[in-house]
């Protein structure tokens, strides 16, 4: 099994920070996230999301890649282009544009 790299901002494809209010949790961040992604792309599709405080990712993939984390793998592949980074790094959010 390879070992998955730890998440580092330069690992993911064209990141744009913004914010969302404080105590938004992780369902603020995705409607933030989508927001700021509809004004970017033409027709956005989330690929793959990271919640720093808990860890949690999707999709559930293992890991694939020495140098990235699977998920981020995964949404680059089936055309992830753009990264949505909510509130300093506490969630991402990597989309592609279905057009």
């Amino acid at each position: 099994m390879v070992s998955c790299a730890e998440l580092t901002r330069d690992m993911l494809p064209n990141p744009v920070a913004v914010d969302a209010e404080q105590g938004a949790g992780m369902e603020g961040a995705r409607e933030r996230a989508v927001e700021e992604a509809r004004k970017r792309m033409t027709d956005p599709m989330l690929l793959g999301w990271y919640d720093r405080a808990t860890g949690a990712f999707s999709p559930q993939v293992e890991c694939c890649s020495e140098e990235k984390p699977g998920w981020v793998v995964y949404a680059e592949t089936r055309g992830g282009s753009l990264t949505v980074d909510v509130n300093g790094g506490a969630y991402y959010f990597i989309f592609g544009d279905m057009t």
